[in-house]
């Protein structure tokens, strides 16, 4: 008869056996520092064309999500997303478990902008002394932000500006490339060719707006207008 000594050592035989099989059998799950990683680089790959320093930083994931690991996680995305301030990145898995995880981040982009150097009045035109460069995160700007002295230099004011305020291309008027009336010149391209031709605009144009023209026939034609007294017509 077995003693309740070699019957207690039997039962903790099985149970630590019992024990190793279910550690080996259960299935591995996904490192969350691989997918903060997976974002990270995603996020710096897509804003590597913004003008200025980058830098991404990864938020927080809930400790309790538990996905099964994947051999290749797959970065994306969402609809609506971009890579500029505040956004969120899609990881997803598609073998041996698919799942997909939305996860957020910020991207700052510290570079410089043009700002007012002194009060600017509407109809104003910006001269070179008007502007000055100031540095700081691009995100955390409002829209369209002029980063370029070229951009504004030149240009009249479509509304005052005040001193320090962030000059943004929305506040610009293009300069008038072709005014109403002007002779102007059409020009078309193309590989291995250049045809041109005088016209006449039927309407005030800024440099890179559509405009029509008729030409010496009487046809009318559309075109891009350009500082110079040019337009460029496509056919």
């Amino acid at each position: 008869m077995q003693s309740p000594y070699t019957a207690l050592v039997a039962l903790l035989v099985i149970a630590g056996a019992a024990s190793a099989q279910t550690a080996q059998t259960a299935p591995a799950r996904q490192d969350h520092g691989v997918l903060r990683q997976t974002v990270s680089q995603f996020l710096t790959v897509q804003a590597g064309g913004l003008p200025g320093q980058i830098t991404v930083t990864v938020g927080a994931i809930d400790p309790r999500l538990n996905l099964a690991a994947c051999a290749a996680p797959e970065a994306f995305l969402p609809n609506g997303a971009r890579a500029w301030g505040k956004t969120s990145v899609g990881v997803r898995c598609v073998a041996p478990s698919p799942w997909t995880v939305y996860i957020p981040a910020m991207v700052q982009v510290q570079g410089e902008y043009l700002a007012a150097a002194v009060p600017l009045a509407q109809g104003q035109t910006i001269g070179p002394n008007d502007v000055a460069r100031v540095s700081g995160d691009l995100t955390a700007l409002p829209p369209g932000i002029v980063t370029e002295q070229a951009q504004a230099v030149g240009h009249t004011l479509a509304r005052s500006v005040a001193v320090g305020a962030p000059l943004r291309q929305d506040a610009l008027r293009s300069q008038q490339a072709v005014a109403q009336g002007q002779v102007v010149r059409l020009v078309s391209s193309g590989p291995g060719f250049k045809v041109t031709a005088d016209g006449r605009a039927l309407a005030n144009g800024g440099d890179g707006q559509v405009v029509q023209v008729k030409t010496q026939n009487g046809q009318v034609v559309s075109g891009v207008a350009r500082p110079g007294g040019t337009v460029e017509v496509t056919f």
